[in-house]
């Protein structure tokens, strides 16, 4: 163990994610095993920036493990993006004497810890992000979750839809990223899918959705990522102008894929990442996040992180079109 870490702080940033709870519990856990005292920062950065600080103890994360969303709260914190917010943060972990800070969210969660890792405080960082747009981690805490709730909403929109004989146009989250509508597509036999990493147009969707009338579907599912070229408001609309044989739905489904009790999945990822981020601490390293390759939890530069994105991947689909007919 290294001899300067005593005192860790954890904290949640940007959106949540289902599996953070157990993430927060695994941090805890670990560090107390480790004899060390583990601070935990409520509300993000915004937390750090404003002394938001408790001692957490194995008990106060007992019966979290289930449960969705962050027990320590979460906040956008816009401050961390500009020095005067940085020196501020570093001043409040020197205040409170945390020796190293593991930070758990997404891309700009990692941005925050950066800064501070590169102000001399030893950082690690957990991703956490249900659009799985991060760089070094096959999968994002909270990702499967989503995926399972999207499933279980197109599955029960399915059933509507073949009973009206109805195309429902499904929008998910993923402002940058497709990988969420791409693969929520693919598990739930969508017709169509939109997505930024591959632009479509008004006319195609109509086409294949014709197409699919002609051959007899009782129903069409078109899932939209909310960066779509497309905007989902414009394709219903659109639609119901040119007329394609089905009468057309939107659903928004919204922060509806954040919430829910994490999956198995999750609560096994968030479990494994949350030992090696402070096994990590420990050990000695720093600026870094700690990322699921493969079958293994890898250390990735957070410079490697911010500066890179994942994209969905194509071979998914081109599957799904495929799969459509």
């Amino acid at each position: 163990m290294s001899a300067k870490i005593k005192r860790i702080g954890v904290l949640t940033s940007g959106g949540d994610a289902p599996g953070m709870n157990p993430c927060i519990r695994a941090v805890v856990r670990t560090g107390l095993f480790n004899n060390c005292e583990v601070i935990g920062i409520r509300d993000g950065y915004a937390g750090l920036l404003s002394g938001s600080f408790e001692v957490l103890e194995a008990r106060q994360v007992g019966g979290i493990i289930q449960r969705g969303g962050t027990m320590l709260g979460t906040a956008r914190s816009p401050e961390m993006y500009e020095e005067a917010g940085q020196r501020a943060a570093l001043q409040a972990l020197r205040q409170h004497e945390i020796d190293g800070l593991i930070v758990i969210g997404g891309d700009g969660s990692m941005r925050g810890g950066l800064a501070l890792a590169e102000r001399g405080v030893p950082v690690v960082g957990i991703p956490g992000s249900i659009d799985n747009d991060m760089w070094g981690t096959n999968m994002a805490i909270g990702v499967d979750t989503a995926l399972n709730t999207l499933c279980d909403a197109i599955d029960k929109l399915r059933d509507t839809a073949s009973s009206h004989r109805r195309a429902f146009l499904v929008e998910t989250m993923g402002r940058n990223c497709g990988y969420l509508a791409l693969m929520a597509g693919v598990i739930g036999g969508a017709e169509v899918i939109l997505i930024p990493e591959a632009p479509s147009t008004i006319e195609k969707v109509a086409e294949a959705l014709v197409g699919a009338y002609q051959r007899g579907k009782t129903h069409s599912i078109v899932v939209v990522s909310e960066g779509s070229n497309i905007k989902v408001a414009e394709l219903a609309q659109h639609l119901e102008e040119l007329g394609v044989g089905f009468s057309t739905r939107m659903t928004i489904l919204g922060h509806i894929q954040r919430g829910g009790r994490p999956s198995a999945f999750d609560r096994l990822l968030a479990t494994r990442l949350g030992v090696k981020a402070v096994d990590a601490l420990l050990a000695g390293h720093s600026n870094v996040m700690v990322g699921l390759r493969g079958r293994d939890i890898d250390l990735v530069p957070l410079a490697d992180v911010v500066s890179r994105q994942r994209e969905a991947n194509l071979e998914y689909y081109e599957m799904a079109k495929m799969l459509a007919f």
